[in-house]
Parts: structure tokens; C-alpha cells; sequence
């Protein structure tokens, strides 16, 4: 059902570092350094986002994929994981920084010209790769399906909100404003399991 919804399997435990000084000590925010909108580095290792078509399937299905190279002294050495598949020109883009990954993907689970698309957010963990945390954003019209038609990733200045955005066709629930675009807060997106607020317009 077309919304906001959560798959959360247990949190590793994370860690964040105090530094002090003049002025006043203030919490460090966890370090983050992004090369484009679909890769990052951080604690060394690149981890990049695409797609790739998936063999032997008609109508043609694209999987989405992450994969984790040495960026610098990357600690867990090559690897890759396959987050889901998609009918349609997937919008990617992923955020990250030390307290995990964040992916984003647009994700149409029919070939039908008339199906919904979605936007799937995941929180890998870093050396495992395993998810940590799953969520969607759908859409709601009420003369056709709703899309949620592509994403963008970013995270706030805390290092722990995780701001995404981009367009759609519809409402989606729990949305304040009005307008073909949209921007849903993440607050403690790494730690949390914290439903976002949704804000549309269209600027």
C-alpha cells in the first residue's frame, strides 16, 4: 500500500565523538565526504550506486546494486550487494558518512505502463553491507497511480538527518503543502527508526 513504510531489522550499536575547544565543546559531526549524488567515501572505502539489467528476464528488470571499493585505506576490502530490482530507469543516489549508508532508489514492480513508482530508502551497514534499515515513499492520486518519480539524497549538517527529495504525481500521505515536488526529513536516519516529515511544493 502506496506510503511511508518501515522494515527494521536490529541496529548495530554507533557511536558518535566529542571533541572539545574554544569556543565551548561541541559534538563533532560525523565526517562525510561525497565524490557525486549516486557515490561516497567514507572511512576510506568508495561505495558507489547502479544498475544493471538482470539476465534472462523479459520484459527487461534492472537490479540495483552497491558495490564498496578502497577509497583510501578502506578497511573491508572489496565487495557488493544486490538491494532490489525495478521495471523502470531507476532514479539512484547515495549519502554516507561514519555512521552508515544511505541509498536511495526509484523502484516500479510491474512492467505495466500503469504501475505505481516508488521511492525504496535502505541504511547499510558499512563492513557487512547488510541492511540495517528499509523504508519507502509512495504516492496517492486519485485518478491514477501515484509516483514518487525520482530521489536525491543528502545529509544535514548534524550528520544525522537525512534530507531526500525530488518529484511525484500525487500526494504522499502524511505530506504537508501541495505541489509536484518533495522534501521528507529523516531525522536520526541511522539510529532511528523515526517516521519523517514530508513537506511538498514546487520550488
Amino acid at each position: 500500500m502506496p506510503g511511508v513504510k518501515s522494515t527494521v531489522p536490529p541496529l548495530l550499536p554507533l557511536f558518535l565523538l566529542a571533541c572539545g575547544g574554544n569556543p565551548p565543546a561541541a559534538e563533532k559531526s560525523p565526517a562525510t565526504q561525497a565524490a557525486a549524488l549516486d557515490s561516497a567515501v567514507t572511512q576510506g572505502c568508495l561505495f558507489h550506486v547502479s544498475s544493471r539489467l538482470k539476465p534472462g528476464r523479459m520484459p527487461p528488470q534492472k537490479q540495483i546494486v552497491v558495490t564498496r571499493e578502497d577509497g583510501g585505506g578502506c578497511a573491508w576490502g572489496e565487495g557488493s550487494v544486490v538491494l532490489g530490482t525495478t521495471y523502470d530507469d531507476s532514479s539512484l543516489s547515495l549519502a554516507a558518512n561514519d555512521l552508515g549508508v544511505a541509498v536511495g532508489f526509484t523502484s516500479k514492480s510491474s512492467p505495466s505502463g500503469s504501475a505505481a513508482v516508488s521511492v525504496q530508502l535502505r541504511h547499510l551497514d558499512p563492513q557487512s553491507l547488510g541492511v540495517l534499515r528499509g523504508t519507502s515513499l509512495g504516492a496517492l492520486s486519485p485518478t491514477q497511480a501515484g509516483n514518487v518519480n525520482d530521489v536525491e539524497l543528502s545529509l544535514g549538517r548534524d550528520g544525522t538527518t537525512l534530507e531526500v527529495r525530488g518529484s511525484k504525481t500525487g500526494a504522499i500521505p502524511g505530506e504537508v503543502g501541495s505541489g509536484s515536488n518533495y522534501v521528507a526529513l529523516f531525522p536520526d536516519f541511522f539510529t532511528s527508526t523515526q517516521a519523517p516529515t514530508i513537506t511538498a511544493g514546487e520550488g
